[in-house]
C-alpha cells in the first residue's frame, strides 16, 4: 500500500471525520478535504515539472502546507526530503546530497534557502508557503489554481522519504524509505498501540523527524483517527491544546512527556481524555515511565527505532506495567520485524545477553547516494542497527546504547545510560549525560548534570551516591553542573557539543 492511499482510505470510509489538524492555527481537514488538498498539492507539483522519482525538499515549520507537501509529493511518485529548520545554516549540505527540483520553505527562511540554493544547479523552482517573493513562487496561488495532478504512479516499492540521520558520527545520511514497507510497519504500531478511529493523537515534535511520520500520523491515518501536529510547543500552551482537542495520545519525546506529568500535576489533571503517552527519539528513564504510571495512572509507552527503519523495532504494550526491574526495558519487537543480537562476527548470543541489534523485516532501501555506508550496515536481507542491546525470557527488548556512544575507561566499555540513570535516580537531577573526552592518557568520563530549579548539586556527594548502584569504578569520573543540555532536532541530547565542549574546558 502507498502512503498517500491512508488519507484516500479514510476519504472512502469517513470522509467528514477530521484527518488532520494544524494545531497552533486551528486549521483542520477531513479525510475528504485532506485528500482535495493532497490532489491540488501534487497538481501544483507537476506544474513544476516534479515526476516519479524527483526530490521536493521541505525546509519549514510544522503547518498544513507541510502535511500538503508530504502528501502531494508521494501522490505523484516523487521523494520527500525533509530538512529541519535548525539546520537552516547547512541547507547547502542538504540540498547538494539530495539534489532536488523543487523546494518548498517558509518566508522567514528566505536567506538561507536562496544561498544554498544558488550553488545547487538542481533546483528549478524555490516555493514559498507564505506568498510570493522575489525569486520564488507562491504557493498559495498554486494551490489556488486547483491543477488536475497526472495519474498516480502506483509504484509500493518506491522511494517515497528520504529519512536524514541525526549525523552524530558524521554528515547526516539520507535513508531511503520505501512505501510498502513502512505502511506495514505503522499499520502493527497502530495494532501494538490499539489505534482506533475514535484517538485524537496530538504530537509537538518536527515533522522533519521520522518518528512524527510513524508514531503520529501514518498509523493514525490507517485507522481513521485524528492526528494533530504543533509548531510552537510551550508546556502551559500544549498541555491547554490537548485539552481542548480531547487528545488521547500523546506522540513526543522524554523531554516533552515530562513537562506534560509537571503541567498535569500542577493542575491536579490529565489533559483531555489521555491514554497513553508513546516516546520516542531517545531512551526513556524509568523514573519517568514510574512517574507516569504511579502519578498520571497512566503507560508511557517506549519505542525504539531509527531513522532507517520507518517504523519500530520494538515497542512498549499500552498498559501499566507494575514491575519497577522491567520499567528499563522498551518492549516486544513488533511482528513487521524479526530482531536478533549478535556478537561481533554476526553469530546471535543467548537471550539475557548483550549484542549488537540486528533485524530482518521492512528497512531502508539503503542510504541516497553513499553505496559505501549502506554496506557498512545492510548484509543481505539484514540490519545492523549500530545500538546494543539484549532481549529477555519475556522476548522484550532493552537498549542499552549506542555502539558508537560507549565510553572506553582503561579498557572497561561503559555504558552511558547506567550512569546517567544512576544520576537521574538523584534528589535534584532533573538530567545527566555521559560522554568520553579524549586525553593523552587515554579517555576520561565526563558526566554533566543539570539541577531541579532551586536546587544546588554538589559534584562529590553525588559521585559517592551513585558509585554503588554501577559496575564500573567511578574513580576517573568528573561530574560538572550545568544549566542545561544541548537537544538535537529530534530531541536528543547533543553529546558530540558536552564532549566537544569538555575537552576545550581540558
Amino acid at each position: 500500500m502507498l502512503m498517500h492511499d491512508l488519507l484516500r482510505d479514510g476519504a472512502e470510509r469517513t470522509p467528514d471525520r477530521v484527518a488532520l489538524r494544524w494545531v497552533d492555527r486551528d486549521a483542520a481537514v477531513t479525510y475528504a478535504e485532506g485528500v482535495a488538498l493532497m490532489d491540488r498539492m501534487a497538481g501544483a507539483l507537476a506544474s513544476l515539472g516534479v515526476v516519479k522519482g524527483d526530490r521536493v525538499t521541505v525546509v519549514a515549520h510544522n503547518g498544513m502546507d507541510y502535511l500538503a507537501a508530504m502528501f502531494g509529493a508521494w501522490r505523484l511518485g516523487a521523494i520527500v526530503a525533509l530538512v529541519n529548520v535548525k539546520f537552516a545554516d547547512e541547507l547547502e549540505y542538504y540540498f547538494g546530497d539530495h539534489t532536488p527540483k523543487v523546494v518548498i520553505y517558509t518566508h522567514d527562511l528566505k536567506a538561507a534557502v536562496f544561498r544554498a540554493a544558488s550553488v545547487t544547479s538542481s533546483i528549478k523552482h524555490l516555493v514559498c508557503m507564505d506568498g510570493a517573493q522575489d525569486g520564488a513562487i507562491a504557493l498559495p496561488e498554486l494551490l489556488a489554481a486547483n491543477l488536475v495532478p497526472p495519474a498516480d504512479p502506483m509504484d509500493e516499492s518506491a522511494i517515497a522519504h528520504l529519512s536524514y540521520t541525526s549525523g552524530t558520527t558524521g554528515k547526516p545520511k539520507g535513508a531511503c524509505i520505501r512505501h510498502e514497507p513502512t505502511v506495514r510497519a505503522t499499520r502493527c504500531i497502530a495494532e501494538r498501540l490499539r489505534i482506533t478511529a475514535s484517538d485524537v493523537s496530538f504530537g509537538p515534535t518536527a515533522l522533519s523527524s521520522s518518528y512524527q511520520l510513524v508514531g503520529n500520523l501514518l498509523p493514525q491515518l490507517g485507522r481513521g483517527a485524528t492526528a494533530n501536529v504543533m509548531g510552537k510547543w510551550t508546556r502551559v500552551t500544549g498541555w491547554d491544546a490537548m485539552d481542548r482537542l480531547g487528545a488521547t495520545l500523546f506522540i513526543a519525546n522524554p523531554t516533552l512527556l515530562a513537562e506534560v506529568l509537571d503541567e498535569s500535576k500542577v493542575r491536579g489533571r490529565l489533559p483531555g481524555k489521555l491514554r497513553l503517552g508513546l516516546s520516542g527519539g531517545g531512551p526513556v528513564p524509568p523514573l519517568l515511565k514510574k512517574a507516569w504510571r504511579d502519578e498520571l495512572k497512566l503507560p508511557l509507552v517506549e519505542s525504539f527505532g531509527q531513522s532507517e527503519l520507518g517504523g519500530f523495532m520494538g515497542l512498549g504494550l499500552p498498559e501499566l506495567e507494575p514491575d519497577d526491574a522491567k520499567l528499563g526495558r522498551v518492549g516486544p519487537p513488533l511482528p513487521d520485524k524479526e530482531i536478533s543480537i549478535i556478537d561481533p562476527s554476526g553469530a546471535k548470543v543467548a537471550n539475557g545477553k548483550l549484542g549488537e541489534i540486528a533485524l530482518r523485516g521492512g528497512f531502508m532501501a539503503g542510504y541516497w547516494g553513499r553505496p559505501e555506508k549502506t554496506a557498512e550496515v545492510i548484509r543481505g536481507d539484514i540490519l545492523v542497527t549500530g545500538d546494543i542491546g539484549f532481549l529477555d525470557a519475556d522476548g522484550c527488548l532493552t537498549m542499552r546504547g549506542r555502539r558508537s556512544e560507549l565510553v572506553h575507561v582503561d579498557g572497561t566499555a561503559w555504558y552511558p545510560r547506567d550512569i546517567e540513570e544512576a544520576l537521574g535516580a538523584q534528589p535534584g537531577v532533573a538530567q545527566a549525560a555521559l560522554v568520553g573526552v579524549k586525553a593523552a592518557g587515554g579517555v576520561t568520563p565526563v558526566a554533566f548534570v543539570v539541577p531541579l530549579p532551586g536546587t544546588r548539586l554538589d559534584p562529590a556527594p553525588l559521585k559517592s551516591a551513585i558509585a554503588p548502584l554501577v559496575a564500573v569504578d567511578l574513580a576517573p569520573l568528573s561530574i560538572r553542573v550545568v544549566e542545561l543540555l544541548p537537544m538535537t532536532p529530534t530531541g536528543k541530547i547533543a553529546k558530540a557539543e558536552l564532549a566537544a565542549s569538555a575537552a576545550e574546558a581540558a
